[in-house]
């Protein structure tokens, strides 16, 4: 784990799925089944993989698994359904603790931010449908940027909109390529588990740990 001076945070920087909404699970389920629809076989660990990937990583990660022949394309559109079809069933809800910490946040002056690999009309729609748009003063994109996560495109970009520096803000993420994207921006990245409980292979990567949103009062002191 790296440093933390909690006094030079300036912002917070979210991702979306997994993180803010309960919503990583629909792409872990779907991925697979939308992969079988057309006659390939994902595995659960291949869907992990995945999570919060840049689609031309995707690209390239699908052929390299299932050969060249396989249009991504054609499965996402397919696999979105899917995910569509989840989310109207089950709707869509905030991880624990989203709406208090955004709150403690804008309460000491914090800056707060998306910045995610789901197109800012939808992000939006879905933060506005669980009632937390109001509470983020910018929505960030990768869908905006050559390449997604782990490019650390997004997050520079949200750094750059609310005018502060990568060093004086926390990225808080869920999986390892958005962890590598804002670790390689300069943020001071914060993981909260959601598919997985550990990523070893990240610790270098982390500021810290912590069990829920609600954990990341206690980086500053609360």
């Amino acid at each position: 784990m790296q440093p933390f001076d909690s006094s030079s945070v300036k912002a917070v920087l979210f991702d979306l799925d997994g993180t803010i909404l309960d919503t990583e699970k629909f792409y872990r389920k779907n991925w697979p089944i939308a992969l079988a629809h057309f006659g390939y076989e994902m595995t659960d660990e291949q869907a992990l993989k995945i999570r919060s990937m840049g689609r031309p990583f995707v690209v390239t990660q699908f052929k390299e698994w299932f050969g060249e022949d396989c249009d991504y394309w054609q499965i996402r559109r397919y696999r979105s359904e899917l995910v569509k079809e989840d989310m109207e069933r089950e709707g869509i809800k905030p991880k624990k603790g989203a709406r208090e910490i955004l709150e403690y946040l804008r309460g000491k002056g914090i800056l707060c931010a998306v910045a995610t690999a789901t197109d800012v009309p939808r992000a939006s729609a879905y933060l506005e449908q669980v009632g937390l748009l109001e509470l983020f003063d910018r929505v960030c994109s990768a869908c905006d940027a050559p390449q997604g996560k782990p490019d650390p495109y997004v997050y520079l970009e949200a750094c750059r909109q609310l005018g502060v520096y990568a060093e004086e803000t926390l990225a808080v993420e869920d999986a390892p390529n958005g962890i590598r994207s804002a670790h390689w921006a300069g943020c001071r990245v914060i993981f909260v588990p959601d598919q997985t409980a550990e990523e070893p292979e990240m610790e270098p990567y982390l500021t810290a740990q912590v069990e829920d949103l609600l954990g990341i009062k206690s980086l500053f002191g609360d």
